[in-house]
């Protein structure tokens, strides 16, 4: 099974990596260019090997191996890749082969759009939260201390190439990251995904490459519309305002995923759009039940929340010191730049301790 997108300006191929227009795309684009293939820890231990082997015009690349973890998406890594691009006198003409998750295509990309202007790179992600979000969409980036993706450019890769064999190298927690996000595009867009999804309780072992298709067409048809997030292509942030924010608040001292920090503020911003009077108590009970039933709730007793709220007044979606944020009108629709008050904020994150406490009871029952 088999699937093609047609993006902006690329192409995107589902399919086993040897199946795909992968060897002929290099041979007839970058025969004569320099390849440089980036990987992180992981990558580099399970998946190059298998790619320099399969393909004889890799077997000289230059390979730029990036520490694992979000510590790795901050400019002065950046500016270390550089200085070796540069030491090996990489030219405009050369390309670059993101080989792995969010982050190697988030840094590779941002590195490769900015070295001399701009080199040519193609993604092949490894992770599913790379393969239905990060690597493709045309976003670049890295952080600035505690907040999330605020230096980047939006730039297309060359083609992506998502070969679902990749996620036998993951262990689950990495499944789950790329599932919060998937769940997402079922419920800004496509109430038939999130029932698709909501009924996988192994996701290891049910997902498909059609349910993976199926969130690619979601992120894709999207970004078609909206290219560079003028409009419609904000509703891909929905959870991820609060998300983002209790991401760099842990960022620090424990750490969450990307995908757990999604699945959060999904609860997060689902709460807020009841009191609203946005969604029904039903519909946000249902996602209570999906996402509870996934990711495990968080406990904030100790946190100061100010602190939280204080990160989300310097997010990139702001607008006139105004909080913006995605909301639902419902399972499987959405609306923008809505602005929420701190007072909602806080409100939304005594909710997600409440659950935790909730959870507590039941487990000592």
């Amino acid at each position: 099974m088999s699937y093609t997108l047609k993006s902006n300006t690329y192409q995107i191929e589902i399919s086993d990596l040897e199946d795909s227009s992968f060897q002929d795309f290099m041979l007839v684009n970058y025969a004569n260019s320099r390849k440089i293939i980036i990987v992180d820890e992981n990558t580099n231990e399970y998946c190059l090997e298998y790619l320099i082997t399969t393909y004889d015009f890799l077997k000289d690349a230059e390979i730029i191996l990036i520490p694992e973890g979000e510590d790795s998406k901050v400019i002065d890594l950046c500016a270390q890749i550089w200085d070796t691009w540069t030491d090996y006198q990489i030219e405009r003409n050369d390309v670059v082969i993101n080989l792995g998750g969010g982050i190697v295509s988030d840094v590779g990309g941002f590195a490769a759009s900015v070295y001399k202007r701009g080199l040519d790179f193609i993604n092949i992600p490894t992770t599913l939260l790379a393969m239905v979000d990060a690597s493709v969409g045309g976003k670049t980036g890295v952080d600035l201390g505690k907040y999330k993706n605020q230096l980047g450019l939006f730039v297309d890769p060359k083609a992506v190439y998502v070969d679902i064999a990749f996620l036998q190298t993951l262990p689950i927690g990495e499944i789950y990251n790329g599932f919060a996000e998937m769940l997402k595009h079922g419920l800004i867009v496509n109430a038939k995904h999130w029932e698709d999804l909501s009924i996988l309780v192994e996701v290891e072992q049910e997902i498909t490459i059609e349910h993976i298709y199926t969130s690619l067409s979601i992120k894709n048809g999207i970004v078609l519309e909206d290219p560079f997030e003028g409009g419609l292509r904000k509703k891909l942030n929905f959870g991820h305002t609060i998300g983002h924010a209790l991401e760099g608040h842990f960022s620090i001292k424990d750490p969450i995923s990307h995908g757990y920090a999604v699945a959060l503020g999904i609860l997060a911003e689902s709460f807020i759009s009841f009191k609203k009077n946005f969604i029904t108590l039903s519909e946000l009970n249902e996602i209570e039940r999906v996402m509870l039933s996934n990711y495990e709730s968080i406990d904030l007793s100790d946190e100061n929340l100010n602190d939280i709220f204080q990160l989300m007044k310097n997010d990139k979606k702001n607008e006139k010191q105004k909080i913006l944020c995605v909301l639902l009108i419902g399972i499987g629709q959405s609306i923008i730049n809505q602005e929420i008050s701190e007072q909602e904020v806080l409100e939304s994150l005594e909710y997600l301790n409440r659950l935790h406490q909730e959870e507590k009871k039941l487990e000592i029952k």
